[in-house]
């Protein structure tokens, strides 16, 4: 029987918080779109009220749609992500420690690039930071996972 690795406190509750905060902005898209709509507004455009006087009632609400729509997949990915880090990850798996890891770069590089590409450089400034919160915890435990002990 293979004992399992340790993996260190530290970087485990910091995954679980950025975890969890990823999880709550999801759910915040839905729960409150008016501040959704206001912080990508001020993002975007420098200005609260930005989308609001840039764009018509209709794609006004259209926005909030897709932000909702967008909060529901971040909250189910953030469950996901949960789920392994509460599991293979935290009983030491490198598969675990994989999906993880996979699951962010999957995300961020074309998320990043089309943010890019279309011209909203404020949105792949905000995917690095996000990205970077992962990036830490998960380059500080490598050497947990650097071979399959489970």
């Amino acid at each position: 029987m293979k004992i399992p690795a340790k993996v260190p406190v530290f970087w485990f509750r910091w995954l679980l918080a950025v975890i969890v905060g990823a999880m709550l902005f999801g759910i915040s898209m839905i729960l409150s779109p008016g501040f959704i709509r206001r912080f990508f507004s001020l993002l975007v455009y420098t200005s609260a009220n930005g989308m609001e006087s840039r764009f018509g009632t209709a794609a006004v609400a259209y926005i909030t749609l897709i932000h909702g729509v967008l909060g529901a997949v971040m909250f189910g990915w953030g469950m996901a992500l949960l789920m392994v880090l509460l599991g293979p990850f935290r009983r030491g798996s490198r598969e675990g420690w994989l999906i993880l890891s996979v699951s962010i770069a999957v995300w961020f590089v074309p998320d990043t690039l089309f943010s890019l590409w279309t011209g909203f450089w404020q949105n792949a400034v905000f995917n690095l930071v996000f990205a970077l919160l992962f990036a830490i915890p998960l380059a500080a435990t490598y050497g947990v996972f650097r071979s399959d002990r489970t």
